[in-house]
């Protein structure tokens, strides 16, 4: 019987994985995904991040190295602990996690005012709903990187974002699974 998680190295940080989080099996792509990803998001260090569906908290410990402020949003409060535990393993300090529904949050953070310069999103297979959706419409971020391991379901939420004010400026997709007819794809979105 072992702790009930493992570690892993990605891009130069530790990750600790529970069973009941969801984390990339291919490393060697997924560093390039995930480089791919921040390279988008062109990050200044006066960014303030928002990394919606954040699972162990990976996308946004890696922003966090070249952003002012990220804030991961998980509903698995599994992974939420995963990803409070992980920025403490890395030193990171200037990124708060919270369990709750990201388009929730994402309502709530723009009815404050305290909405965020940019959002990585990286949904599960289903893509995302239109309740976050229209939150992030609401909230108006200034870029939008998402991350999707479904093109169909990224196409269908990407014409919902191009309808309301957002243009794609850029998409790479990356194979994160050698011989089958699966993708992972990133697209760039631009307030316009």
């Amino acid at each position: 019987r072992g702790p009930g998680f493992i570690n892993d190295q990605l891009l130069g940080c530790t990750f600790r994985i529970s069973a009941g989080s969801f984390y990339q099996v291919n490393p060697i792509q997924t560093e390039k995904l995930y480089s791919q990803a921040l390279q988008m998001a062109e990050l200044s260090g006066t960014d303030s991040v928002l990394d919606a569906y954040c699972g162990t908290g990976t996308i946004g410990i890696l922003a966090a190295k070249a952003a002012k402020t990220v804030i991961g949003v998980e509903l698995n409060r599994q992974a939420e602990q995963d990803a409070i535990i992980n920025a403490k393993i890395n030193q990171v300090q200037n990124i708060r996690f919270v369990c709750d529904d990201a388009g929730k949050f994402l309502q709530k953070a723009a009815a404050k005012n305290e909405v965020p310069e940019v959002v990585i999103m990286d949904p599960p297979r289903a893509g995302s709903d239109e309740a976050f959706l229209s939150a992030l419409v609401y909230a108006s971020p200034k870029k939008v990187v998402y991350i999707s391991c479904n093109p169909e379901t990224q196409a269908r939420d990407v014409r919902y974002l191009t309808k309301h004010g957002y243009k794609i400026t850029k998409m790479q997709p990356v194979d994160l699974f050698p011989n089958t007819d699966h993708v992972e794809n990133v697209c760039l979105l631009i307030k316009s």
